[in-house]
């Protein structure tokens, strides 16, 4: 089932997009904070945005251009303000498609039907991890946080899936051993903890202290 994210302020509106979406048998989520439409889009993780212009503190356009940096899903810009200056940017900034308010809810959904065609039929959606704002993509191994993306060795990003993967839970040191190396027998136990601390600096230098908790005699928590 296609999960479709929904970026605009307009409650009403909002809502009413939302049921219909559900109609067709998607599952629809609106966003609630939109000092936080990236961060909120990574937690959903959906495979199509419905983007208004207006928004609060920062425009369709930033918002756009952000969840741009960390996927290629397509975005749908939903807008009174349809002047053809607006649709071009709309379409520069990363848009797939938009489409004018007032609007016939038919046509959105043909909208939406065929964007997830297009984008879909022909290999699978970004898979993205999120936490304090930092963006793990499966899809190509990278890692952003505030725009910025942090260069992953190939262990960095085993160890970040697996301890985002289980995100509140504990994993042990066995467990990424096996995940890291396929093995838990014949490596050096200090080769993880050097492992560990590398990818922590990294972290740190990005401003994301404390990113990963060590649980003494236990292993490594996301939480």
């Amino acid at each position: 089932m296609y999960k479709i994210f929904i970026a605009e302020d307009d409650a009403v509106i909002a809502q009413a997009i939302c049921k219909q979406l559900e109609t067709w048998g998607y599952q629809a989520r609106c966003a609630s904070d939109f000092q936080n439409v990236l961060g909120e889009f990574a937690a959903y993780n959906p495979q199509l945005v419905l983007m208004d212009l207006l928004l609060p503190f920062y425009n369709g356009y930033h918002w756009c251009r952000e969840i741009r940096r960390v996927s290629k899903v397509p975005i749908i810009f939903i807008s009174s303000a349809s002047d053809n200056m607006n649709i071009v940017m709309a379409m520069n900034m990363g848009g797939d498609d938009f489409i004018s308010k007032p609007f016939d809810m038919n046509v959105l959904i043909a909208k939406v039907q065929a964007a997830l065609r297009r984008t879909y039929d022909f290999g699978g959606s970004a898979d993205l991890l999120e936490h304090r704002g930092a963006i793990l993509n499966r899809a190509d191994a990278s890692l952003t946080y505030n725009g910025q993306r942090i260069e992953l060795t190939k262990n960095d990003y085993k160890i970040l899936q697996t301890l985002l993967e289980n995100k509140g839970h504990t994993v042990s040191r066995e467990q990424l051993m096996t995940r890291l190396w396929q093995s838990d027998s014949f490596v050096d136990e200090n080769t993880l903890t050097v492992n560990i601390t590398r990818l922590r600096r990294k972290l740190d230098a990005a401003g994301l202290q404390h990113f990963i908790t060590t649980k003494k005699g236990m292993g490594y928590l996301i939480e």
